[in-house]
């Protein structure tokens, strides 16, 4: 589930608990129209139901609440569970002032990935990062097309990597730039 998703669950969850919760209570103070706040909550017919169906009653209430019980136990499982992913790629560097700036790797390749893809006759880029975060070595291959200028593509890698420098905060400490390019058409 997302972010939005989870916080969308729990609203409707606490808006639910409080709309029960205030109901009962404005039963209980004989608040609410019609109520009589020294009345059974079930009906006469019901209760004797129930009263009637005494040894299975108990058991599927008990089976009810266990459930009930099992999911918010899973669910809150869930919320409290760190993800797996949380501390792997991710770029970490210390700044200036007190704190943290915690950055997902997988965001920033995909983002050097699409400014590289967006020099005319570069066709494909993917990138690896690896190392430490303050100088992680970084792994591109850029495929081009058989009419691509290579100065000119060379010139926007190198515009790409000061880029991403300068955005991630850290200096590469080894840059691999294979190129590959496509043959030409005969």
């Amino acid at each position: 589930m997302t972010d939005a998703a989870h916080r969308l669950l729990w609203t409707i969850v606490a808006l639910l608990l409080v709309v029960c919760g205030s109901a009962v209570l404005a039963a209980s103070f004989g608040v609410l129209p019609g109520i009589d706040p020294g009345a059974a909550l079930l009906s006469a017919g019901l209760l004797s139901r129930w009263r009637l169906a005494t040894p299975w009653t108990t058991l599927a209430a008990a089976v009810a609440g266990a459930l009930l019980a099992l999911t918010g136990h899973q669910l809150l499982a869930w919320e409290l569970r760190r993800p797996g992913s949380a501390v792997r790629g991710t770029l970490s560097h210390p700044g200036r002032r007190p704190g943290r700036t915690r950055l997902a790797a997988d965001v920033l390749v995909h983002a050097l990935e699409r400014d590289l893809t967006g020099a005319p006759g570069v066709r494909r880029a993917r990138v690896v990062l690896t190392g430490a975060p303050p100088r992680p070595d970084v792994w591109i291959r850029v495929d081009l097309t058989a009419d691509s200028p290579t100065a000119g593509v060379r010139e926007h890698v190198h515009a790409a990597v000061r880029r991403f420098a300068t955005t991630a905060g850290c200096q590469p400490a080894h840059l691999d730039v294979t190129a590959r390019v496509e043959p030409g058409r005969p």
